[in-house]
C-alpha cells in the first residue's frame, strides 16, 4: 500500500509497509525493541490507516538489518550500537568491551538513616515522604530478590516480582530501583532500565550503581558525551573502581578524544593489572 500524501512534519511519504506483514518477514525484532529503535530515532513512529500501522521502506530497512544482526547472535545492545554508528558516520573501534551493569549485594543504609527511611536526598534534604509501613518486610523482598538474581535467565522473573514488591512497600528502596534496572538492562529493555536508574540517582545522589549504569545505556546507545559525564559520576562516587575508568576510556576513544582517554587507560591498567584489558589499556595509554 503506498501512502501519496506527505507527512504531518512536512516529509514527502515514500512506499509503505504493514508493520504485521514486516515483523512476519523480521521475526526477531520484538515490539519493545521497535520502541527503542524509534526513542533513538533510527525509526520514524508508524503511520495509522484504518488501525493497521504502517511504516516507510527506509524502516523497513533498518528492522530488516536489526533482524540480521540478531539472528547472527549479537545482543541488542550491539545491535543499536552498529545502527547509531552507521547513520552518524561512525567507525567502530577493532575491540568491543561487553559492559555488565553493576549489582547491589547488600542492603545499605547511610550512617544519618533512621529505621525506616531510606537516604532519599543526601545530607541536607530530608524526605518530605512518610516513612514505608513495614521497612522490614521491603527489606525481606529485597533479599528474596537478591539471592533469586544469580545471572540465571529462568529465575530473572521471579527476582523481577521480588523487587517490584519491595518497591510497592518502599518506593524509595534504591538498591530494589538499581538491582530491578539491571534485570531490565539485561532484557534489553533500556527505556524502562533508564527510568529506574534516574529515579536512584535522584533518590540518592551518591549510589555509584546508577550512575555507571546510566554510562553503559549511554555508550550502548552510541551517547558517548553523555555517557562520559555518568562515568565521571560514578568516578567521583568510587575513583578506585577499574571498570569505571575502562569504560570512560572507550567511550572518549570513539568519540575521537585519545588524549583524554590515556589517564583512564592507565588507571585501569595499574588497577587491574591482571584484568582482561589491561594489554589493551597499556597499548592505549601510550
Amino acid at each position: 500500500m503506498n501512502l501519496a500524501t506527505p507527512t504531518g512534519d512536512g516529509r514527502p511519504r515514500q512506499p509503505a509497509h504493514r508493520l504485521s506483514e514486516v515483523l512476519g518477514l523480521y521475526p526477531l525484532v520484538r515490539e519493545d525493541q521497535l520502541k527503542t529503535l524509534q526513542k533513538c530515532g533510527l525509526l520514524h513512529p508508524p503511520d495509522v490507516v484504518g488501525g493497521e500501522r504502517f511504516v516507510e521502506f527506509a524502516d523497513v530497512a533498518v528492522i530488516r538489518q536489526v533482524n540480521a544482526e540478531l539472528q547472527r547472535g549479537a545482543p541488542f545492545r550491539s545491535v543499536l550500537r552498529s545502527c547509531v554508528a552507521s547513520q552518524s558516520g561512525q567507525l567502530a573501534l577493532d575491540f568491543q568491551v561487553e559492559r555488565q551493569p553493576a549489582k547491589v549485594l547488600t542492603l545499605r543504609r547511610p550512617p544519618t538513616s533512621t529505621p525506616g527511611r531510606m537516604s532519599v536526598g543526601g545530607p541536607g534534604r530530608p524526605s518530605a515522604e512518610r516513612a514505608p509501613a513495614d521497612p522490614a518486610m521491603a527489606e525481606q523482598y529485597f533479599a528474596i530478590g537478591s539471592a533469586l538474581d544469580d545471572g540465571a535467565a529462568e529465575k530473572r522473573g521471579e527476582a523481577a516480582a521480588a523487587y517490584r514488591r519491595a518497591l510497592e512497600i518502599d518506593p524509595r528502596l534504591v538498591p530494589a530501583l538499581i538491582n530491578l534496572a539491571n534485570i531490565h538492562y539485561t532484557d534489553d529493555h533500556l527505556i524502562e532500565a533508564m527510568a529506574l536508574y534516574e529515579r536512584a540517582v535522584a533518590l540518592e545522589p551518591d549510589v555509584f550503581e546508577g550512575y555507571f549504569n546510566l554510562g553503559n545505556i549511554h555508550h550502548d546507545l552510541g551517547r558517548y558525551r553523555a555517557a562520559e559525564e555518568y562515568y565521571l559520576h560514578a568516578l567521583a562516587v568510587n575513583p578506585s573502581y577499574a571498570e569505571a575508568h575502562l569504560y570512560l576510556a572507550v567511550a572518549l576513544e570513539k568519540d575521537g578524544r585519545s588524549d583524554e582517554a590515556r589517564p583512564h587507560w592507565r588507571a585501569y591498567h595499574t588497577m587491574a593489572p591482571d584484568g582482561e584489558w589491561a594489554e589493551l589499556a597499556r597499548e592505549f595509554s601510550d
